[in-house]
């Protein structure tokens, strides 16, 4: 069941519904907690390898043994922020597995941000972490005053947070198991694989005809169950006539595709599409095996590694175990090269069992089958099941529906909502999703009811005729993710959702089968970059009348473009939106311009250089040494220059990389010149006198918890960041006990509205009003606070 031990609890592939926040005893939260770190661990135990662990599966992802950790990491760093525990269980792996990857580009380098040289420790260590972490938080759930209802205010959250974090990666992290060479894995206990078909098959997938309709998108703020940040609030939308297939499309369906050369006909694909397939040089599905050694885009020493190899066997033994040499014992064996004795066996033509109208997911094939093509399931290799939802990306699924015709696209967020059953009113609470509905297993495969897909016909459709509006597959969106009409991001977790704000990420919904908890509610709103895989597949979409506006998102970039979208000719939208992370349009060119003015605008009495003089008196009166300095939201280096005359090390960080860009210019030319919104031309030379070998300019949209054990903290970018809140919980955390920390509004941001987020850790030392000189030579006030340790 665990050959390598991985397991902090007992094993299970079956899923509990989530708490009603309303509602929940502390027993139901627990029960609901070992579950959810239960089933993520079961998922571990079809590692069969321990040096697989440590083996990238995709060049642009982390090793196995991160996701593994991260989860429990992301536990303890909520909770500490929540107050739900004090102090760190394990500085190390707190700061290692704090935060994954979410690669720019297809192109990356392979794992930027650890590096493929990059020292793990040893699994045995992580799991006991993992078990240390297993029993703080039941006694949290234990000690901590169960107050109901639980909000988004409640220290409680944390731990919901800590919950669906988990079962986020119980989905991605299956994605990541299936791109292992299967040598290295073992079928788990109980694993249900799906038939390969239902009754006479899936025939013909209609479009069925939807007609004009409202529907509402998001969630009620007061919902009682958790819910990520970008889910909220509800908003409605008009959404005209249009047909969809009835089906997700099938590997049937995109067989044809593939056969008829696609994947090389330029005309198909989007400009990004098109260059990703050329980077990739993919010729079919990722999870598709030909004999062909298409290269599977994993990393590390498997960087050359095939899941498309002649003589493959096509099956996995369902019971493999490892002897530490990538070697299995059962009767599927490899010879370290990762090819097999090549015995294909059948049991007979494809024909259902007679008792339920299923085929069986785990009958054997031979290689006169209608086509070369199988399939990588997670564990297994098997006979391609045509009646199967395809697994493709963003990329796939749009060249698809361009092949197929020029009418059509793929679907919106808002029709999505269109195609679904009339939902229960959401004043009945959680009785109005259909994660808290007993027969979920029975009307759609998602929250483990299988363990691989399903036939797209095995489940009962929609009342309008549509299958598998939820589970089976995710379903990608033409729409771009960004947040909803009035969203908020929270401040246990600022960064979940606003970075992917930015129109390189599309929408998926629906859940697949390895979906659970907040994943498979009807509220679940997720994206991904569009070269990403995740057990996703699209339908096709065609709309009436083009001429009616299109109820898609798109968000613009800085300049009002939008990227990598591709309608039927004639469709009508609506203007691309901005993104709601009001921070990203710091990297305009007009926002970088107004910081440069700020900083260096003034050549006497600036606000950097009064508020260099004021946090170096202030180091003096605490006793506090002039070691280590923070800049936070540095901006253009200005006050980070002035802290080197007098501080020996100074990181400056900020999310803003135009900023930074123009920093290291400045640090490492001395100059930088800039033609003004005036015509006139603004030099700005490094300060006399300043130490600029001193200063580090990093990049983070959040506080990691590798940065740490500051004399001095000098936040200068409260007024411009969305989430004050999130930005100031860690501050106590990151300086030394005799620490101190200055905070400096010029929009009045002071002690008063500063307390609420502070005062549990930070002392208020002093509160001034400071003047310095504008740009333009005024005299202006800032509100400076300098904090200290309690």
């Amino acid at each position: 069941m665990d050959p390598l031990n991985v397991l902090t609890g007992n094993y299970t592939l079956k899923s509990k519904t989530p708490c009603d926040l309303s509602s929940c005893t502390k027993q139901e939260v627990l029960e609901y907690f070992e579950n959810s770190y239960s089933l993520n661990e079961s998922l571990f135990t079809s590692v069969a390898a321990k040096e697989a662990f440590y083996m990238c599966p995709d060049r642009l992802r982390l090793p196995l043994i991160f996701y593994y950790a991260h989860t429990a990491v992301v536990y303890w760093n909520k909770m500490l922020l929540a107050g739900l525990v004090q102090g760190r269980m394990n500085p190390e792996f707190e700061t290692m597995f704090e935060t994954g990857v979410d690669e720019q580009s297809w192109d990356d380098t392979e794992n930027y941000r650890m590096g493929g040289a990059f020292k793990w420790p040893p699994l045995e260590e992580v799991v006991e972490y993992r078990r240390k972490v297993r029993n703080a938080i039941r006694k949290v759930i234990a000690d901590t005053k169960l107050e109901l209802p639980v909000t988004m205010e409640s220290p409680w959250w944390a731990l919901f947070m800590g919950f669906e974090h988990e079962r986020i990666h119980l989905d991605t992290s299956s994605v990541l198991i299936q791109q292992l060479p299967i040598h290295l894995l073992r079928k788990p206990q109980d694993w249900r694989s799906g038939p390969i078909t239902y009754g006479e098959g899936a025939g013909e997938n209609k479009m069925v005809s939807v007609p004009a309709c409202e529907v509402t998108v998001g969630k009620p703020l007061d919902f009682p169950s958790y819910g990520w940040d970008n889910e909220y609030p509800e908003c409605q939308k008009m959404v005209p006539a249009f047909e969809a297939s009835q089906y997700l499309i099938t590997n049937q369906e995109f067989l044809a595709f593939v056969e008829s050369g696609c994947y090389e006909k330029k005309q198909y694909w989007t400009k990004e599409g098109w260059q990703w397939r050329n980077f990739r040089k993919v010729m079919h599905p990722i999870f598709w095996i030909c004999n062909k050694g298409c290269l599977s885009n994993c990393g590390g020493i498997l960087a050359g590694y095939s899941h498309c190899q002649q003589g493959m066997n096509g099956t996995a033994n369902g019971n493999n175990t490892s002897n530490g040499n990538n070697t299995s014992n059962g009767n599927n064996t490899s010879n370290g090269n990762n090819t097999s004795n090549g015995n294909m066996t059948s049991n007979g033509n494809n024909t259902s069992n007679g008792t339920n109208g299923f085929t069986n997911g785990e009958q054997h094939a031979n290689n006169n089958d209608e086509s070369q093509f199988r399939l990588r399931t997670l564990c297994e290799e098997i006979p391609m099941p045509w009646d199967w939802p395809v697994a493709v990306n963003y990329h796939e699924a749009k060249a698809y529906c361009k092949w197929k015709g020029p009418e059509y696209r793929i679907m919106t967020e808002a029709e999505h909502a269109a195609i679904r059953d009339k939902q229960v009113p959401v004043k009945c609470g959680t009785s109005a999703d259909i994660l808290y509905h007993g027969d979920l297993q029975e009307k759609y495969n998602t929250n483990l009811a299988y363990t691989t897909n399903t036939p797209v016909n095995l489940y009962p459709p929609t009342k309008r005729g549509f299958y598998d509006v939820f589970g089976n597959s995710w379903q990608w969106m033409e729409d771009h993710f960004n947040g909803l009409p009035g969203s908020m991001s929270h401040h246990l977790y600022d960064d979940f959702s606003t970075p992917t704000f930015d129109g390189r990420h599309n929408v998926i919904l629906g859940g697949c089968w390895m979906s659970t908890g907040d994943e498979s509610s009807r509220f679940a709103r997720y994206a991904f970059r569009r070269h990403f895989y995740q057990h996703a597949g699209f339908r096709i979409v065609q709309s009436v009348d083009r001429s009616d506006t299109l109820p898609i998102a798109l968000v613009c970039g800085l300049d009002g473009s939008t990227e990598d979208v591709c309608l039927p000719a004639g469709t009508k939208i609506d203007p691309p939106m901005p993104s709601t992370n009001t921070q990203l349009a710091h990297e305009s060119d007009a926002e970088l311009k107004a910081q440069l003015l700020a900083e260096y605008g003034a050549e006497q009495g600036s606000l950097a250089s009064q508020l260099a003089q004021v946090s170096h008196q202030a180091l003096q009166a605490q006793g506090s040494n002039a070691t280590m300095a923070l800049d936070l939201q540095c901006g253009c280096g200005r006050l980070s220059f002035e802290l080197s005359r007098f501080m020996k090390e100074v990181l400056a960080i900020d999310y803003c990389q135009s900023f930074l860009t123009v920093a290291e210019t400045i640090q490492d030319k001395g100059r930088y010149q800039a033609v003004m919104p005036d015509g006139k031309t603004l030099a700005v030379d490094l300060p006399e006198g300043v130490n600029q070998s001193r200063v580090n300019f990093k990049q983070f949209t959040w506080i990691p918890n590798e940065i740490m054990n500051f004399d001095l903290v000098v936040m200068q970018g409260i007024d411009r960041v969305m989430n004050k809140r999130a930005w100031l919980l860690r501050l106590w955390e990151i300086i030394v006990p005799n620490g101190v920390v200055v905070i400096v509004s010029t929009k009045g941001y002071g002690a008063d509205e500063l307390k609420a987020h502070v005062e549990n850790h930070l002392e208020l030392t002093e509160a001034k009003e400071l003047s310095y000189a504008g740009p333009k030579g005024q005299i202006a006030t800032a509100t400076v606070t300098i904090w200290h340790r309690k």
